[in-house]
């Protein structure tokens, strides 16, 4: 079981490392194939669009297939669309290789999120153990990504990770069947005693938070190699060059990408609710913030601002855990990631035209901003954290 909860949180790494590939590889892609940022940008938003819409289809079929064989279609499947993409011959092959990019990362969160809540002992600590390997893939892509397309080009940079993820996928088929289904059920059936409008709070201000909290999450993620050219990389030395721009957001990412670890005991110990509300709130100050200011204090907003953002990110999928019946999480799961990830569809197109039309990324961070003044609003409306949460019988530790 240990085995296979590694190679789950490993696909969390693996998903977000591909899906933000592309958002560092476009500065090398845009001046190569003679393009503006803005339109070779655009080329991403078939892959974002599948990876929102094959979301409750992955749902389904994990619900009727299993978690195991999903997760082995996710590992081959994704690993050899990026080798696809990366031989791309011109802009409809590359977009087709980042919509098949997509369509199979839409996998991993109905999949490989109800993996981690029916198989752990103690949900919060293993949701931020599953968030960190999340949080790092999207701090590894940027850095990763600039290096190899700023010595090797940036076709390398989708073909090296391809190969070794479709490996992987091997390596997780020889794992034995060793889930104790029976643990797995009383596990998953620890649900809070709370009333029926209770539940059906949380489960409303959770899809309308994850509408929101996804086009601010999406957006800085994709956004960030952009912003940081824009605010950091020209502030210093007038140099743009992709590794540098890739090496200062895989700083800024890594720098929060433990957050989690803290964020999920925190919530086996007071709910959901104090942490939600300190979270959304830091985050819409501070994308405001981020929006006005420049050089090398961009980069010192942008640390405490990403700690918000990948800290916020359990407490979701932990209230679903917590207020929703075992037999109904994976619709439910579907259904938030459809929301939060449907949004990302939309999320390059935005980025591209608000670029476009203002040549900066300040717009979008006043957006970003709203955004999370949004779900700071619906936070405080979530039923009490910590008294609910005593009144339930934790589950012992492994």
């Amino acid at each position: 079981m240990r085995r296979t909860l590694l190679f789950v949180n490993v696909a969390h790494f693996l998903d977000h490392y591909f899906l933000l590939i592309f958002s560092t590889a476009v500065l090398a892609i845009h001046p190569a194939w003679n393009m503006s940022y803005g339109a070779a940008l655009a080329l991403g938003t078939p892959g974002f669009v599948a990876f929102a819409l094959g979301t409750p289809v992955a749902g389904w079929l994990g619900d009727r297939w299993g978690g195991r064989p999903m997760m082995a279609i996710f590992f081959v499947g994704i690993g050899l669309s990026s080798v696809a993409t990366g031989l791309a011959t011109g802009p409809l092959t590359l977009a087709a290789g980042l919509t098949a990019i997509g369509a199979f990362a839409s996998i991993y969160h109905p999949v490989g999120t109800a993996m981690v809540v029916r198989l752990a002992n103690r949900t919060g600590r293993a949701l931020g153990v599953n968030g960190v390997y999340g949080n790092l893939g999207v701090a590894a892509a940027a850095g990763v990504t600039g290096l190899i397309a700023g010595y090797l080009g940036w076709r390398a940079a989708f073909i090296a990770p391809g190969l070794l993820t479709a490996a992987a996928g091997l390596a997780f088929l020889r794992l034995p069947a060793a889930e104790n289904h029976e643990a797995a059920a009383r596990r998953g059936a620890q649900v809070l005693d709370a009333s029926r409008a209770d539940r059906v709070r949380v489960l409303v201000i959770v899809l309308v938070a994850s509408l929101f909290g996804g086009i601010a999450f999406n957006g800085i993620t994709v956004a960030l190699p952009k912003i940081f050219e824009e605010r950091v990389a020209a502030a210093l030395s007038g140099d743009g060059g992709i590794a540098a721009i890739g090496a200062y957001a895989s700083l800024v990412f890594a720098a929060a990408a433990f957050t989690q670890i803290p964020v999920g005991r925190l919530l086996d110990r007071i709910g959901g609710k104090p942490i939600m509300v300190a979270m959304t709130g830091l985050q819409a100050l501070l994308f405001f913030v981020l929006a006005n200011v420049y050089g090398p204090l961009a980069i010192v907003v942008a640390i405490p601002l990403m700690l918000a953002v990948f800290g916020e990110i359990p407490v979701a999928s932990w209230l679903i855990g917590r207020y929703v019946a075992a037999e109904w999480r994976s619709r439910v799961f579907s259904l938030q990631y459809l929301l939060t990830l449907g949004v990302s569809s939309a999320i390059v197109p935005l980025i591209s035209v608000l670029y476009e039309r203002t040549g900066s990324s300040t717009a979008l961070l006043m957006v970003l901003s709203g955004s999370m003044l949004v779900v700071f609003v619906l936070a405080w409306l979530l039923p009490g954290g910590v008294r609910a949460l005593l009144a339930q019988p934790q589950p012992a530790t492994r």
